[in-house]
């Protein structure tokens, strides 16, 4: 089975950058990337630029554009799609009885990863998305992610999940995500795991407890998701845990705790060179910046007229240089409680993190962004984007898995 790649809400390619550091023959032959209302595409500019465009079946070049207007049976056949995709509402809008089949809410883009495994078959999926997708929505726990497991199944794959805090396997970012590994039953991979059982799987043999080893402190919990996407939509709640595994319909997960690795610290991946002067805190926001990351607790109204105190602790200020940093955010940079601020090296100044040292906290190479986008959008792609050392990680398991196919 040769290491072909189709690359889904690419960004600036955080998914084929981790893959083909490995040096083991991945090879992307497509990918998307496209930013809703931007006026300019700066992430796909950057893709193309490191990379360069491909074309579809059709020979046309569709990879800059929504992908819900692209012939799905025009996209190259694949052995594994990966994709980070935003957490949406993912409840289905109705069904219909007509050959369209399934129909989910309009602009989702869940939907489009569903199309394309429908019309390709691929035989893998590796994806990420935020950690509370386990949870969501709030008002039915569950139902989101049972909607996806539901989709999946329906479609003939078994699905592993697991959340990573990428600084608990030796990354200098503390950032958690929910990945998702899913494999068709007409896979070697299938034929040699179906008789493994579904709790040594979860915690020892399947795909991230080999890649991520981890324990279980809690009790295994069992639950199970039907092909029926509509009733799963209006009726499923179920209280996923930060691992687990469904085949068949049947679902086993637990509370599990990694085992922890040394992380890099973010003294570590800041610049040793003079840095500019545009980057430094300034007296006159300084008092700003102090508040922002300060305790507080603040008198406030709501719409409905009552009056409730809003708190919040204090934030690290500034940012440990002995810690891995935290979770950077698309608004890095911004006069902002989240944005990091640092001490420099050389004048021991209280500053922001440089565009290279985001790039940095992600695994990228220096200046992979620097393709001529504003320095906001650099942090914005890089607040986007994955930590692609946990993706290296995850290729040596695939590698294996892969060269064990037909």
């Amino acid at each position: 089975m040769k290491k072909t790649v189709c690359e889904l809400f690419a960004g600036v390619g955080g998914f084929r950058v981790g893959l083909e550091r490995l040096n083991s023959g991945w090879s992307t032959v497509w990918f998307s990337q496209w930013e809703p209302g931007a006026s300019k595409q700066w992430a796909h500019e950057c893709y193309v630029s490191h990379f360069g465009d491909i074309k579809d079946l059709a020979g046309e070049y569709t990879t800059g554009i929504d992908v819900a207007q692209v012939n799905k049976k025009n996209i190259p056949d694949h052995t594994l799609v990966v994709g980070g995709f935003p957490c949406q509402d993912y409840s289905v809008a109705h069904t219909l009885a007509s050959s369209k089949g399934l129909q989910g809410k309009k602009g989702v883009l869940w939907w489009q990863i569903y199309e394309i495994l429908k019309a390709k078959k691929t035989p893998f999926c590796l994806f990420e998305n935020v950690d509370r997708l386990l949870k969501s929505p709030a008002k039915q726990r569950g139902r989101d992610f049972g909607v996806m497991l539901s989709c999946l199944h329906s479609l003939g794959y078994v699905v592993e999940w697991r959340v990573i805090n990428a600084a608990e396997y030796g990354a200098a970012q503390r950032r958690r995500r929910t990945f998702i590994f899913a494999y068709n039953k007409n896979t070697n991979h299938y034929k040699t795991t179906k008789k493994t059982s579904l709790e040594d799987i979860l915690l020892r043999d399947g795909f991230f407890a080999s890649t991520f080893p981890i324990r279980s402190n809690e009790a295994i919990r069992e639950g199970k998701v039907s092909k029926d996407v509509e009733n799963i939509s209006n009726d499923f709640k179920f209280d996923f845990g930060n691992a687990g595994i469904m085949r068949d319909g049947k679902i086993v997960t637990t509370k599990a705790t990694p085992m922890e690795e040394k992380a890099i610290t973010l003294g570590k991946i800041l610049e040793n060179k003079k840095v500019d002067d545009s980057f430094f805190i300034s007296d006159e926001k300084m008092p700003k910046w102090t508040y922002l990351k300060g305790a507080k607790r603040i008198e406030r109204t709501s719409a409905a007229g009552y009056k409730y105190v809003f708190s919040e602790g204090p934030i690290a200020f500034p940012d440990p240089w002995d810690k891995p940093s935290r979770t950077m955010l698309t608004s890095e940079s911004t006069l902002n409680r989240s944005t990091h601020v640092v001490e420099d090296r050389k004048t021991k100044k209280l500053r922001l993190i440089t565009p290279i040292e985001a790039e940095r906290l992600q695994g990228f190479e220096d200046n992979w962004t620097n393709t001529g986008m504003p320095q906001r959008m650099r942090y914005f792609c890089m607040g986007n984007a994955l930590v692609t050392h946990m993706i290296t990680r995850m290729g040596r398991t695939l590698d294996n898995i892969i060269d064990a196919e037909e």
